[in-house]
């Protein structure tokens, strides 16, 4: 059963959540090693995290790693590799079930760091602890129902056994708009199917992630199972993709990122027994289609949770909404009054519904964006950002009147500009939506019986919701990943993700013997 989301209606559960956050920021400006193996390793070499609601304010420092932690990390991985790879299903499940306890006893603390961190308002913040909740559990149960050896095809004769066996070390690379959920599901899978792992976060989340790594450790993970390396992509998540020692990488970010780790890896260099297995998430550009006959008010909630949910910084959000002729103008309306009432403000303040980007690099992207969409289409509306904020702030933008071939239409954002687009029949719409590489996820508001069993068949999504939000994919209800160039691998939370992680052996015994040797 799934971990319910916190009621933050109740003034106990708010109560609750103000003092974890007052709590956490008691615990500021800390420094925070590497975890490898036994030892806790410090360098000269730091970056400063800073809070993205208010840019004066430091989370803690990082040790900044290089080539030769790599290297060090995965002589761990190594060296632990055979001796947790033998450790039962049922041990390895355990530990994973007790991570997970352990997350829900520390659930408000954990999502407080997340709000300080990376900038995620409360119910934003909450949602991606109970979906790491989620994800060991739910990875714990699907490998207890699996053996390590199973008889198939039995004949008269003969025996046939079927074996999985874990892959052996690898990398997980992680992003930082769901800190916890996304390091917990591919960590979590690695681990459960007998993997070892080294643990490289992005830099805007590595406290967080440094917090998740030392709660596995006190589950029960023996150190050097896990193993976690903060650094910067090109220096410490070059090397780990490039190391002939890495036999696996699980990676969530840009596509950009995506295609140059599975190039790379596609590289056998001497010494490397092995092709590289590459499970990869790589992002989208989510449509929502509004047919003439939808239902406004839900159509324009969905849309703007989509859409504005954590600032538009997740891979699944809604970037284009895609307009049936009839109903534009009406759509447009509504939307613009709901957008102009979304809070501004810093993550901590629990009214706030649109809080900071995460950091200046990632503001600058959304400005520059805005600036080219008021070329590419019109600027319906832009949410202003409150004068007495001093974080990394951007109002919800959509325009209008966009190009199916407009930049704004078809080039990942990661920010809460909305392109709005006009077609003029469902078809035609259809035909919009997969009109971009990417195929993540998509919606579908419409009333026609018809029209849906349509977009079921022809619209291009990993993820299709029919009449609701296309963000917040539950794991175990709605396995998680996409098409095209969207993703490499199987889906996250569902019932193929484990096998990701595993390789078969299929041993044949003649046993009809003739003789003695």
């Amino acid at each position: 059963m799934n971990e319910p989301l916190t009621d933050f209606s109740r003034p106990a559960h708010r109560a609750a959540f103000q003092e974890a956050i007052r709590q956490v920021r008691g615990s500021l400006g800390k420094s925070y090693p590497f975890l490898i193996g036994n030892q806790r390793i410090s360098g000269r070499r730091t970056l400063w995290r800073e809070n993205p609601s208010h840019r004066k304010e430091r989370v803690g420092q990082i040790t900044l790693g290089d080539s030769s932690h790599a290297e060090m990390a995965l002589t761990q991985c190594e060296e632990t590799a055979s001796l947790w790879a033998r450790v039962p299903i049922a041990e390895r499940a355990r530990i994973l079930q007790r991570a997970a306890d352990l997350l829900k006893e520390r659930r408000f603390e954990l999502a407080a760091w997340e709000v300080l961190e990376v900038g995620k308002p409360w119910v934003e913040a909450d949602a991606d602890v109970v979906e790491a909740i989620d994800s060991l559990r739910y990875y714990a149960e699907e490998m207890l129902r699996w053996t390590e050896e199973t008889r198939i095809g039995q004949v008269p004769g003969e025996r046939n056994l079927y074996r999985r066996e874990p892959l052996g070390p690898g990398v997980v690379i992680s992003p930082w708009n769901f800190p916890l959920a996304i390091p917990a599901g591919m960590t979590g899978a690695a681990l459960v199917t007998g993997n070892t792992l080294v643990l490289k976060p992005a830099e805007q989340s590595s406290i967080v992630d440094f917090h998740l790594v030392e709660l596995l450790l006190k589950a029960g993970i023996p150190p050097g199972v896990v193993n976690l390396l903060h650094g910067l992509g090109p220096e410490v998540g070059d090397a780990l993709v490039r190391s002939p020692r890495v036999r696996w990488i699980a990676f969530t970010g840009s596509k950009e990122v995506g295609l140059r780790i599975i190039e790379r890896s596609a590289v056998t260099p001497p010494g490397q027994g092995w092709v590289k297995r590459v499970i990869a998430e790589m992002g989208g550009k989510n449509a929502i289609i509004v047919d003439r006959d939808a239902d406004l008010d839900e159509a324009v909630l969905g849309v703007a949770a989509s859409a504005f949910g954590y600032q538009g910084q997740k891979c699944s959000a809604c970037s284009r909404v895609i307009l049936l002729k009839e109903i534009e103008r009406r759509f447009l309306e509504r939307l613009i009054e709901t957008a102009r009432s979304l809070p501004v403000g810093p993550a901590e303040e629990p009214g706030t519904v649109i809080g900071p980007m995460v950091d200046q690099e990632a503001l600058s992207r959304v400005r520059r964006y805005i600036e080219l969409g008021k070329k590419e289409g019109g600027l319906a509306f832009e949410g202003d950002v409150p004068d007495r904020l001093d974080g990394y702030f951007a109002g919800p933008a959509i325009f209008t009147g966009v190009s199916p071939r407009a930049r704004i239409a078809q080039e990942e954002i990661f920010g809460p500009v909305l392109a709005t687009l006009r077609a003029s029949s469902f078809d035609e719409a259809i035909e919009i939506a997969n009109g971009v590489p990417y195929a993540l996820t998509g919606g579908v508001y419409s009333r026609s019986p018809a029209h849906i069993e349509q977009a079921k068949e022809r619209f291009r999504a990993g993820n299709l919701y029919i009449n609701r939000k296309i963000t917040g994919a539950v794991v175990g209800r709605q396995p998680f990943g996409g098409l095209g160039l969207s993703g490499a691998g199987q889906k996250a939370g569902g019932p193929d993700t484990l096998l990701q992680f595993l390789q078969g052996r299929t041993i044949t015994e003649n046993t009809l013997r003739h003789g003695i040797e």
